[in-house]
């Protein structure tokens, strides 16, 4: 008995699971049998028909053209032999309203077929009654009809929702559209703000997916391209009144002039009407193919705030008999089919169905025409996305065509009928066919309109250019300059900048805490340059070069070396012959006199020999003066080194032969015997023989070398003689410096000597001066920079050769030209009384 109740039981609750519909399908707004019928959704109403919404219901004419030309493309698909033979393609179009949840109802109701049919009596699985569906122009209703109908494996094919969000294949892997993506777009606008110079923009978007992702894509493109957003709002047709405000305080407080709106006609009217409200005008608007090109009927109103506004749409086309069909279309009373009725009401303002007293408007008669009206639905001066849906009309006729197996050559076959369509089929198949629209192909991606008033005072959209995605950077835009009328009275490009260009010359330095866009215009500095606008860094200059004045140019660096042509060369010229020449003349009057007692006193072959040293003291100078080549380094120290130690050795010889001549005057002294001339000569040559091999030594290691010195100096190149060897150089200073202080100890213990021929009262004093020229010369040396170390060297040489000149041979010359009585052996002997 419990047995036979379990199974009673059991039976009644399996009666029970039967799926039905879950509430009652509204009728679609136009429809047509068909062997395969083909969904749409549409936002007819650009608002949800609520009476409870704050907001007034539209009609959208620009979606009824495009529901219109699905329906004309399914025509002339019908009409047609080389597609789908034999087969007859319907529709089922639906209003979304522009909302997600009709959106999805619409969805829902294309999938669930007739009302109140029972689906299966074993379980809730029945076939699909559309194999896809095209529509939805919105990204935020198609993101749910496509998260809706994923898990059906059933295709939608967009026309406009360009949200870059939907690409994500692993989120809509059964989506496709016939739009770029809004990521190129956003490339574009961010493209177009750059190629015009602003760098300083204000953004609004719309507070759904559109704007949302739209613009975030944007900014991340423009930050890329070093494009700043002073500013990025968000709008929405429900936000309240004080959220509209506080976007208009913003926009009116900015400095920047261009305004990127990534958002639709209904949000943004909104926007407008605040900003008229307020008198905001003045800003150059950048619009995006949602609005850019919408005509709404209150355009005109805020063409004041909107003028010269420029933005992007869909490339238009033209579709062959389109405009016949969509003037001919007669509204009908047939159910779900009335989708003209509201429309043609609203146009020619009567009313269709006679029964109906409440509309009080007079019926219509019969003899209305489209073809008078001027409206979105009848303009096709730009059907950009029109050409869309019908294209997507075609990609699902060709899968059609080609998952029946129809494309044949015999062109009587007609497809069969008794077929089953699975939509993950049709979806594999879809794949495959190529939409010309993709933004890599070689074709006009985008159309760049601009907002302009006609003759009439209408407001028209003008398409000045074309962006072709194909071209290679820089080229892309094709524009035509004179055709753009811009905002503002003197119809000039807008400038929108957060800082000034920086001229060549300076660079940027961003300000702290701002963005990259905002900064200051830095010189550059010394050796440094910028030759561009905008310069973010200095680049320096070679180290031959210096920058100019305006520090945009790398120039040669002046070089200096003491030439003869200069003041300061000229003045060591004329010392040097003149020392050369005072010494010659003294020798001239030494063998003029060479017989009188005075010369022949003072060691005369000595003195000579002292005198042609000290000229070639003089003369050695010059080697120092003139450019410096290789052969003029080694030349100018190896001479000064040599002649200058044959000078100081003669001296050294006439100072040593002053003593031993006294000391050979005691008794039994014959020292003198080892310091006769030959002797004096060997000496001579021997001290300065010394001094050759040092310079030779140093020739042969490391020896003097031209050298461009850079580092002393930021603006000038000083052409030097580099020593090569520091330690050989060093070597013949010192050796120089050993044989003077030698001299002036002998000279100076021989100062007292008896007798009036004794001269080493005068060499001590001469050597005095030698020595304190070149103990002073050393720091000199050091510390005097470029040319000016050359011109100490020259007057160390000098003054020390004039020493050595004046101290030695003008007391003799004064006595033998001025004095010749004193120039007698007993004056000089000093045998004559003292007055």
């Amino acid at each position: 008995m419990f047995t036979f109740l379990l199974i009673v039981s059991l039976t009644t609750v399996r009666a029970e699971l039967v799926c039905r519909l879950w509430r009652r399908s509204e009728l679609p707004m136009f429809s047509k049998d068909g062997d395969i019928t083909i969904g749409g959704i549409f936002a007819f109403h650009d608002n949800p028909i609520d009476v409870n919404h704050p907001f007034k219901s539209f009609l959208n004419f620009r979606e009824l053209q495009n529901a219109q030309t699905m329906i004309f493309a399914i025509e002339e698909i019908n009409n047609r032999t080389d597609i789908l033979p034999g087969v007859t393609l319907g529709f089922k179009i639906y209003d979304s309203c522009r909302d997600v949840r009709l959106a999805i109802k619409s969805a829902m109701a294309l999938v669930s077929g007739p009302d109140g049919r029972l689906i299966n009596d074993d379980s809730c699985i029945k076939p699909l009654t559309v194999p896809a569906i095209i529509g939805q122009s919105s990204s935020s209703p198609l993101i749910g009809i496509a998260t809706s109908l994923g898990p059906f494996n059933l295709p939608v094919i967009s026309h406009g929702a360009s949200c870059a969000c939907l690409s994500n294949k692993k989120l809509f892997p059964t989506f496709f559209r016939t739009i770029p993506s809004d990521y190129y777009q956003s490339r574009v606008l961010v493209q177009l703000v750059k190629h015009f110079g602003w760098t300083w923009v204000g953004a609004i978007r719309s507070d759904n997916d559109y704007g949302n992702y739209g613009m975030s894509t944007f900014e991340e493109i423009a930050q890329q391209e070093g494009v700043c957003i002073e500013y990025s709002e968000a709008i929405y047709k429900s936000y309240p009144r004080e959220r509209y405000l506080k976007v208009v305080d913003i926009i009116k407080k900015s400095t920047s002039k261009v305004i990127i709106a990534f958002v639709s006609f209904n949000d943004l009217e909104i926007l407008l009407r605040e900003m008229f409200l307020q008198n905001v005008t003045g800003f150059q608007w950048i619009g995006t193919d949602s609005w850019i090109s919408a005509k709404n009927p209150s355009i005109l109103e805020y063409y004041k705030i909107m003028s010269g506004a420029i933005g992007t749409t869909v490339s238009n086309a033209f579709i062959p008999g389109l405009k016949n069909f969509l003037l001919n279309v007669r509204p009908s009373d047939t159910p779900a089919n009335t989708g003209m009725t509201e429309y043609w009401e609203f146009l020619f303002s009567c009313s269709t169905t006679k029964q109906n007293q409440t509309t009080r408007l007079p019926p219509c008669t019969g003899s209305e025409n489209l073809s008078g009206l001027d409206n979105q639905y009848t303009d096709l001066s730009n059907i950009g996305k029109a050409n869309n849906v019908y294209k997507a009309t075609y990609a699902v006729a060709y899968s059609l065509h080609n998952l029946l197996a129809c494309n044949t050559k015999d062109l009587n076959k007609t497809c069969s009928k008794n077929f089953k369509i699975e939509p993950l089929q049709l979806l594999q198949y879809l794949k495959t066919v190529n939409f010309t629209t993709d933004p890599a192909a070689r074709v006009k991606t985008y159309d760049l309109i601009n907002w302009q008033l006609s003759k009439d005072g209408m407001v028209e959209f003008v398409t000045f250019g074309a962006y072709y995605a194909f071209l290679s950077e820089g080229q892309q835009f094709v524009i035509n300059y004179d055709s753009i009328v811009w905002t503002g009275a003197d119809n000039k490009v807008p400038k929108s900048v957060c800082s000034d260009s920086c001229h060549p010359g300076t660079r940027k330095a961003a300000q702290k805490g701002r963005p990259i866009c905002c900064y200051d215009c830095i010189p550059c500095a010394e050796g440094e340059i910028s030759n561009t606008t905008d310069s973010p860094n200095c680049l320096m200059c070679y180290e031959e070069y210096k920058s100019n004045k305006q520090k945009d140019q790398c120039i040669l660096k002046d070089i200096e070396f003491l030439s003869f042509e200069e003041k300061m060369g000229i003045l060591m010229v004329t010392l040097s012959v003149l020392g050369a020449s005072l010494t010659m003349s003294v020798a001239l009057i030494f063998y003029m006199n060479r017989d009188t007692p005075i010369v022949k006193a003072n060691n005369s072959e000595l003195s000579f020999l002292l005198l042609f040293s000290l000229t070639l003291c003089f003369l050695c100078s010059l080697t120092f003066i003139g450019e410096p080549s290789y052969w003029s380094c080694m030349l100018r120290h190896t001479i000064f080194g040599i002649t200058f130690v044959l000078c100081i050795s003669c001296v050294l010889g006439k100072t040593i032969v002053v003593l031993m001549a006294f000391r050979a005057t005691l008794p039994g002294n014959d020292i003198m015997k080892w310091f006769g001339p030959i002797q004096q000569r060997l000496s001579v040559c021997t001290f300065t023989l010394v001094q050759v091999l040092i310079c030779l030594l140093w020739l042969l290691i490391s020896p003097p070398f031209p050298n461009r010195n850079l580092k002393h100096f930021t603006e000038i190149i000083i052409i030097e003689c580099a020593l090569g060897s520091q330690t050989a150089f060093s070597a013949v200073l010192g050796y120089i410096g050993f044989l003077a202080l030698l001299c002036f100890i002998l000279a100076f213990l021989a100062r007292k000597l008896p007798d009036n021929f004794n001269e080493a009262k005068y060499i001590t004093f001469s050597m005095l001066i030698f020595c304190a020229v070149w103990v002073t010369f050393i720091p000199a040396y050091i510390s005097s920079p470029g040319k000016y170390t050359v011109a100490v060297e020259i007057f160390a040489i000098l003054a020390s050769s004039f020493g050595l000149l004046f101290c030695i041979f003008i007391p003799k010359c004064y006595i033998i030209i001025l004095k010749p009585e004193q120039n007698t052996k007993k004056h000089i002997m000093g045998k004559i009384p003292s007055k």
